[in-house]
């Protein structure tokens, strides 16, 4: 049976690491920390959950399906295509290109600018940069090489020095990780991305693998699922270091706002100027890369639904919309961000659990609709709840529901879908029988 060679495993490994790795990845896990503090490790073990796990059976579960529009098709045709567009938007124009543009922005500019400098101004005309983005082909290739190991050698670096010359100890716990750390750290995990992204990745892994000489299929689902092991070990290694820094950053500094100013205080206590324009370069190079993928992506699939727009239109427009989008500021961006991730999340996580069901279930095809549509009125129901704009009658019973204290009130109506699928599939089989 083919299989990889050792280093090329661990190449693709790398690889999968490589894609998901952005700037919602160096700025939450510190964030967590900062605001977690003394409880950082209960909230780490959700978080490693939503952020590490469940990325990684996305992307196992797409492999498995042969594309996300066949798994996604197991609900219906248009869910798939309502869900994929959805899904690009948000990890491209709408939000995950804004937000790196934002994070990097943070940290290159007002640390360095003085206090009566127009960031607003400035914002706008750094943003502008970005355009360089429609224009992808060498910068990939030059900027991809370096961004994996920049990254792991800064987090390393500064892990060190905090250990070194640790600025204090961690900070009290602050709400909401004060009465459910593991439930707030999973649902921290959202503002990744990752999950609905890997929906987008599992492909991609697919075509370095087949590239490597690897073309059966279970060979293929063999290599993904190593592939994820080796990602998944990079990454809970950073996050915890990552994680540690941002503890002690709240600690030594408390009421900082987002990651990057987190991870911004702590750097220029422990290595002055020099630590923050490093950091600086590192966050603007690694953002610059990721803006240039998404957008390549984002463009080439709007290209394949509408292809009289060439992708390159496709490129100038997310560009333009996402400079405009960026603008608003990195605080205002993760905010809107929260609840778009609310409604979004929990469909995807049940659409790749549904996935891992034994085939004998997987026969019962009414449990893929049934369970995503329970799922995606919870979602939809708890999210507008949570921005205060709950019907009244409807409240008390979104409260009443088991885990809707702590922000997981879907679970429940989701096993109730996917119950009543299983329900409905089975009468249906009994009535072929007859």
């Amino acid at each position: 049976m083919q299989t990889l060679r050792r280093r090329d495993q661990l190449l693709v490994g790398f690889t999968l690491f490589s894609m998901f790795f952005g700037a919602g990845n160096l700025i939450f896990p510190p964030q967590l920390g900062a605001q977690a503090g003394v409880d950082t490790w209960p909230a780490m073990a959700g978080l490693a959950v939503s952020a590490v796990g469940l990325p990684i059976l996305g992307v196992i579960a797409v492999v498995r399906s042969g594309s996300l529009t066949r798994l996604a098709g197991r609900v219906h045709p248009v869910f798939a295509t309502v869900f994929t567009i959805l899904i690009y938007l948000s990890i491209g124009p709408c939000l995950a290109i804004p937000r790196t543009a934002s994070t990097s922005f943070e940290m290159a500019v007002p640390p360095f600018a003085g206090p009566d400098a127009p960031l607003g101004l400035l914002q706008l005309l750094y943003s502008l940069v970005f355009l360089v983005a429609l224009r992808p082909e060498k910068l990939t290739s030059r900027l991809g090489r370096l961004l994996c190991p920049l990254l792991l050698a800064l987090v390393a670096v500064m892990f060190l020095g905090c250990l070194i010359h640790p600025v204090g100890g961690y900070g009290p716990a602050l709400p909401p990780y004060d009465s459910a750390a593991p439930v707030e750290g999973f649902l921290t995990g959202y503002q990744t991305m990752d999950t609905i992204a890997a929906l987008n990745f599992g492909i991609v892994i697919v075509m370095n693998i087949r590239a490597l000489g690897v073309t059966e299929e279970k060979a293929v689902l063999r290599s993904t699922v190593r592939a994820g092991g080796v990602a998944a070990v990079l990454f809970l290694s950073v996050y915890s270091m990552l994680a540690h820094i941002g503890a002690l950053s709240g600690g030594a500094f408390p009421g900082t706002t987002n990651g990057a100013a987190t991870m911004t205080n702590l750097v220029g206590a422990i290595f002055g100027p020099w630590g923050r324009a490093i950091l600086a370069a590192v966050f603007v190079i690694a953002c610059f890369n990721t803006c240039v993928g998404l957008l390549s992506s984002c463009s080439t699939y709007f290209h394949t639904l509408l292809p009289r727009f060439p992708a390159s239109a496709w490129a100038a427009f997310f560009a333009l919309l996402s400079m405009v989008i960026a603008n608003a500021g990195l605080d205002q961006i993760l905010e809107f961000s929260v609840p778009v991730l609310n409604i979004l999340y929990p469909p995807a996580i049940v659409l790749i659990l549904l996935s891992f069901l034994p085939e004998r279930l997987q026969r019962l095809r009414a449990i893929y609709p049934a369970g995503i549509l329970f799922t995606g009125a919870a979602s939809i129901l708890y999210t507008v709840q949570g921005l205060g704009a709950a019907v009244p009658v409807l409240d008390g019973v979104l409260s009443a529901v088991p885990l809707a204290e702590v922000g997981l009130g879907w679970v429940l109506p989701a096993l109730a879908g996917v119950l009543l699928g299983a329900v409905l599939s089975l009468q249906r089989e009994s009535k072929e029988v007859r």
